[in-house]
């Protein structure tokens, strides 16, 4: 296992690709692992760097994004072009859609309405399981649907029947300049390690629930050592569980400390472990609070207190 796991790093380290690896013996992969001591090599290392002066971080597929944005599950109409119109006039760049959540029309029209440059802003979507079947059309769809040029990102949402097909499908309009970076969203330790072979382009983001309550601490370590960034929903909890985990006696006080909310050092928390935060919100006013993460920083001791708060809590059911 542990060698697999080295393997995986190294393909996407090194530039060979990963249907490669899936194509050597085992007498070539333990042969060419020969004299790795296990450690993240020097471009591993480098790709999904966050840079907390220009706030973005390089991903693997050479293009850079913003480390915090905004998440539109369940925003539409106007309260959508609303709050993606906040978001702009607040300096976010990055924006978090779907498919599923049926709003990538509005999110394009908020932006093309913005005045904003558009290779200022970095927009991802996904595709959903019940479009594998026929990838390319559902990419089109996309395309059309936000009408910005191109997709900075596109993820699938979940493994599903079908996903190294429709992986493969995102890869060949990455080769047409049609999407820049291609990415993974619920995929845990064993699904990568059963998907990444099966494909040749890397995914330069996986996309998880991670929060205090819920905090991935294998998952993170070993994605990121692929050189692939991670980015967290649900970072504040959760619909239904906000108010619980922003009332968390550890995480108040901690804030009361640096004269700060609690959702902002829950995501300033979330950005020291390197993992990008895409809070949810149609507020203006919250939408500027998730904004204000840079004027300060957690001490070692006050990581650990909000790290011991992990209960392995999963507040959704991917």
């Amino acid at each position: 296992m542990k060698k697999r796991r080295l393997l995986l790093t190294a393909c996407l380290a090194c530039g060979l690709t990963l249907s490669a690896c899936a194509g050597m013996s085992r007498e070539q992969m333990e042969d060419w692992m020969e004299g790795m001591d296990g450690s993240q090599t020097p471009a591993a290392a480098e790709s999904g760097r966050f840079n907390f002066d220009t706030r973005r971080v390089t991903l693997n597929s050479g293009y850079e994004m913003p480390i915090y944005g905004l998440g539109t599950y369940s925003l539409h109409g106007e309260e959508c072009t609303g709050a993606v119109t906040a978001a702009l006039e607040n300096g976010v760049r990055l924006f978090d859609t779907a498919h599923a959540y049926g709003n990538e029309v509005e999110i394009g029209q908020a932006i093309r309405a913005s005045g904003v440059p558009r290779e200022e802003i970095f927009v991802i979507t996904k595709l959903y399981p019940d479009q594998f079947a026929d990838p390319e059309a559902a990419i089109d769809e996309a395309l059309e649907k936000l009408d910005l040029g191109y997709i900075d990102m596109m993820l699938l949402h979940h493994p599903g029947d079908g996903d190294a097909e429709a992986y493969r499908a995102m890869e060949r309009y990455a080769a047409e300049g049609k999407i820049r970076s291609l990415g993974l969203s619920n995929w845990y330790i064993e699904e990568l390690e059963d998907f990444l072979p099966q494909i040749s382009v890397p995914p330069a983001l996986v996309q998880n629930e991670i929060h205090p309550y819920y905090q991935e601490n294998d998952v993170i370590p070993y994605i990121q050592a692929l050189g692939v960034v991670v980015q967290g929903w649900y970072p504040l909890g959760g619909r239904g569980h906000t108010a619980e985990l922003l009332g968390d006696p550890v995480i108040s006080q901690i804030a009361a400390a640096h004269g700060k909310s609690s959702a902002q050092v829950i995501l300033r928390w979330n950005l020291q472990k390197g993992v990008v935060v895409i809070p949810g919100s149609s507020n203006p006013d919250h939408i500027r609070e998730n904004t204000e993460l840079f004027d300060f920083a957690l001490t070692d001791e006050e990581m650990a207190q909000i790290n011991a708060l992990d209960r392995n809590e999963k507040h959704d059911w991917y």
